[in-house]
């Protein structure tokens, strides 16, 4: 893995933190730290967008995201476990990696991408 797709998975790491502070933040730190997330997250995207395919580092992107999201909500604030939201989640994965496994990790520039 070079470090384009480790700058996929870094930005998804900090998308999770956004995501759930968007709906947690009540004061000005949480605010203020949900504002650096998302900031940290797309600019981190970005970066890898212009090595890598767009699309596929947006799906990436989005799906880490979203299961990162899924079970920090349920290991961290109680939300419940149902065993059909794991599996949905567990597909989205699958489908993340196989998106990763059928790109070309070949870097490209410009309009090239």
């Amino acid at each position: 893995m070079n470090k384009d797709w480790i700058k996929v998975f870094v930005a998804a790491f900090f998308e999770v933190f956004w995501v759930i502070g968007l709906k947690h933040a009540d004061d000005f730190w949480t605010w203020a730290g949900t504002v650096i997330a998302i900031i940290i997250s797309f600019y981190v995207m970005i970066m890898a967008g212009r090595k890598l395919p767009v699309g596929t580092v947006y799906a990436v992107f989005v799906g880490l995201g979203t299961a990162g999201t899924v079970f920090s909500e349920i290991l961290f604030f109680g939300e419940p476990f149902k065993v059909e939201k794991v599996l949905f989640i567990l597909l989205l994965l699958a489908g993340v990696i196989g998106l990763k496994l059928v790109t070309n990790d070949k870097n490209q520039d410009g309009a090239d991408s």
